[in-house]
């Protein structure tokens, strides 16, 4: 695949987690809600015609639960999924490090992670360009779980940088 290709980013905030007691962050779970969440997402995903030939999920386990419940719902696996350590409490430049790292042979990353993230990142690879419906939905709503940003951008992987994107679709669930 060349490197000046059409590429998508799509940006997956988890699914609801639980807040069990004397259990670490990093452990939190799905709760029943998340579950359902997570489902749905990858519906809307397989739905949308969005098949990431890539993933790259963050290692907690309300991250991976997500990306499990998601993929189970898509018509065919991504060729490679990574579960990135970075991706975990990541600012929004940690973030793009690790995407520039994406092989060139991919057109399509789903990326699995955390707020504020998630939000910050989509909101710096996008800046003001993109569906102004789905700009001020960002904006006004934040990145909710289980919502997905959807970021079109031409060029290298490496070549991911802030403004490079425009944001084609913000999808989010009901709360």
């Amino acid at each position: 695949m060349s490197a000046d290709m059409p590429r998508r980013i799509i940006v997956l905030r988890h699914a609801r987690a639980d807040w069990p007691n004397q259990v670490a962050d990093h452990e939190r779970p799905l709760a029943d809600r998340g579950r359902l969440q997570a489902a749905d997402a990858g519906r809307w995903l397989a739905d949308s015609g969005i098949n990431p030939d890539y993933v790259l999920c963050s290692t907690s386990l309300r991250t991976r639960e997500t990306w499990k419940l998601v993929a189970h719902e898509l018509p065919k696996r991504p060729r490679k999924t990574a579960y990135e350590e970075r991706v975990y409490e990541a600012s929004p430049g940690q973030i793009i490090e690790v995407l520039q790292e994406t092989p060139e042979d991919h057109s399509d990353v789903l990326l699995v992670g955390h707020n504020p993230g998630v939000l910050g990142l989509t909101q710096v690879l996008a800046g003001d360009e993109g569906d102004r419906e789905a700009l001020n939905q960002l904006r006004l709503g934040g990145f909710p779980t289980a919502a997905i940003a959807v970021l079109s951008f031409g060029g290298p992987w490496k070549g991911v940088e802030p403004g490079v994107a425009r944001l084609d679709t913000f999808h989010s669930l009901p709360e």
